[in-house]
């Protein structure tokens, strides 16, 4: 086909917004899936995407379109809506001319609105706004638009009225992506330069790369190179999207399709790659990606000591599918060898947790989240640490650096007040704000990420009874009192439930974080102190008392010192016991840092 009738294009909006299911109606529309095999949400194939209701990967599909008598070919590349899957938008934004961006016509413009759109914007991408859900009898058009206009300039007779749950006007929409959306530059005769912008492992076919096909062409048969990895392959099948996996003789220029070529070894196919012919004249490298950044850390150890194999192969498989999810072996003296993954937020550590659970079957332990730190020795050396055991010593510490985010918050204008002390309870800077509407501000602060890894996301919900959306973007590290808040169990520190703290909080946040591991805890043969501390001091300590049997029961009056005899005996026994026994610590034990109220 030629490259004029080709359009390449994503759908990008903030979560809920109805992505996928306007994908479904244009499946509709374009005869790829009938409305009796119809399911919600078909490119959601996920079983985590479908319950959650949220979309967690970026899928393409290609539609066959006629308008006037032309025939036309669109390549749809559905994307995450949560922040913590941006990486997974700016790499379908690098396979596409142009983007849907689609704003709830009820909800307005929110704030992975604004971050999508300028994501868009920086890769110079035809943006065709569209309100959706204007069906809802909550819709309010006009306001949607107006704010579209005053956060991107965008005139009132460019936004298309769509609802994708009901059809109403998504043809004209379809009609406005051939129209609006310039077709892919790129030539055939030139030799094959391909975009490798996903991939994913299949244990009979092996790796299968997804691409999108810049200059020239590839089919069954034709040998490519990897030009990062400099290896060659025979392409063994290419095909198509529809939705499913179809093969085809081969691909051409301006096209999104996938290859296989018996690629068994996860590493030799990296995204971003550029794929090239074998052998001729010299390809320049496509741009790629900026490599995501992880900013959340955890670590994650197998139940079994004898999983530990099993764990890092499907970690291996994860990480081929998933490139902004890292992994790096570590020990701990508390949970033996395990790995240190580090996570684009939140969400981000639960998703990669539950698919490692349901993919691989291994039962894993996984450690409270951190944040990456910079630290600035007595030596004049800068080291990065993501794990509070890496820490320095105090005294080898010549300055402690904590990233901090900029974080956007679109919300209601009678919720400021309550943002703004909850902000400043998370030792958070005013940055500005500015009214989309009269009834709507975005609100900007910096504020420490440690500070926003845990609860912050719940409390700004709260606080805006729902309505409250919001974005962030690590800018840099600034200097901070913080301190290492070490956790011993049976005198003995315990790695993985240690963290890092501001000092203002420490001691508060020692006591708490006690408190709760002595209910999740459970009591043993023998006593067990529960202590917090920093640097050498103890600012904390609780007893979990011992299981112990009543051996005065027998005793019915008669002389004291046999009560105190058979008491000593036993506390004895206690005593030798302690020194062998060792603390069974439950996984919930550690996960209790993320749930500690600071009183």
């Amino acid at each position: 086909m030629k490259l004029d009738n080709i359009r390449n294009f994503c759908i990008i909006a903030h979560i809920d917004h109805g992505k996928s299911t306007l994908a479904d109606r244009f499946l509709e529309l374009t005869g790829v899936i009938s409305k009796k095999q119809n399911v919600e949400q078909v490119l959601d194939d996920m079983d985590l995407e479908r319950e959650r209701g949220i979309t967690i990967k970026a899928r393409a599909v290609r539609l066959p379109y006629e308008k006037n008598g032309k025939e036309y070919t669109l390549n749809l590349i559905d994307t995450p809506g949560h922040v913590d899957f941006s990486y997974e938008v700016s790499r379908a934004l690098a396979a596409c001319e142009g983007a849907i961006l689609l704003v709830d016509a009820s909800q307005g413009v929110e704030a992975q609105t604004v971050a999508n759109m300028y994501l868009a914007i920086e890769a110079g991408l035809e943006t065709i706004p569209v309100l959706n859900k204007t069906d809802l009898d909550t819709a309010r058009p006009d306001d949607a638009t107006l704010e579209l206009h005053s956060s991107f300039g965008t005139e009132p007779d460019e936004v298309l009225d769509v609802s994708a749950k009901t059809g109403d006007n998504v043809p004209e929409l379809l009609d406005a992506l051939v129209g609006r959306i310039p077709p892919p530059e790129g030539d055939p005769e030139k030799p094959l330069r391909a975009l490798v912008f996903d991939a994913v492992f299949d244990d009979y076919r092996g790796v299968i790369v997804y691409v999108r096909i810049i200059d020239g062409g590839m089919k069954r048969g034709s040998r490519v190179k990897m030009l990062r990895t400099e290896k060659t392959w025979e392409v063994t099948e290419v095909g198509i999207f529809q939705p499913s996996m179809q093969k085809i003789d081969s691909l051409t220029a301006g096209n999104v399709g996938y290859f296989t070529a018996s690629i068994k070894i996860l590493t030799d196919v990296q995204i971003g790659d550029t794929v090239a012919p074998a052998k001729g004249a010299e390809v320049e490298p496509l741009p790629g990606y900026q490599e995501p950044k992880p900013m959340v850390f955890c670590g994650i150890y197998p139940t079994q000591p004898g999983d530990f194999e099993n764990l890092r192969k499907a970690l291996e498989k994860l990480a081929l599918n998933d490139s902004s999810f890292t992994f790096e072996p570590e020990s701990s003296d508390a949970l033996g060898f395990g790995f240190r993954c580090g996570f684009l937020g939140l969400l981000h550590m639960e998703i990669v947790q539950e698919r490692l659970e349901r993919e691989s079957g291994v039962d894993i332990v996984q450690t409270a989240p951190t944040v990456k730190y910079e630290i600035l020795t007595t030596a004049n050396e800068t080291i990065l640490i993501d794990s509070p055991a890496k820490l320095p010593e105090p005294n080898l510490i010549s300055e402690f650096r904590e990233p901090i985010a900029r974080v956007r918050i679109i919300c209601p204008a009678k919720s400021i007040g309550t943002l703004m002390t909850l902000n400043q309870n998370r030792r958070g800077k005013y940055v500005k704000q500015e009214y989309l509407s009269q009834t709507r501000v975005i609100l900007e602060y910096d504020i420490p990420l440690s500070e926003i890894i845990y609860d912050y996301y719940d409390k700004l919900k709260s606080a805006t009874h729902g309505y409250g959306t919001l974005d962030y973007e690590v800018t840099g590290y600034k200097s901070g009192r913080l301190v290492k808040l070490s956790i011993l169990v049976n005198e003995v520190p315990v790695d993985a439930l240690s963290t890092i703290v501001h000092r203002e909080v420490a001691e508060r946040r020692g006591r708490a974080l006690i408190r709760k591991l002595k209910k999740e805890i459970p009591r043993h043969m023998f006593q067990i102190p529960l202590q917090a501390a920093i640097g050498g001091r103890v600012v904390a300590r609780e007893t979990i008392s011992p299981m112990r049997k009543n051996v005065t029961a027998k005793c019915y009056g008669g002389d004291v010192t046999r009560k105190r005899k058979l008491l000593e005996k036993q506390k004895a026994g206690k005593k030798r016991m302690k020194q062998v026994g060792n603390v069974e610590i439950p996984q919930k034990a550690f996960m209790a840092v993320l749930k500690v109220k600071e009183d």
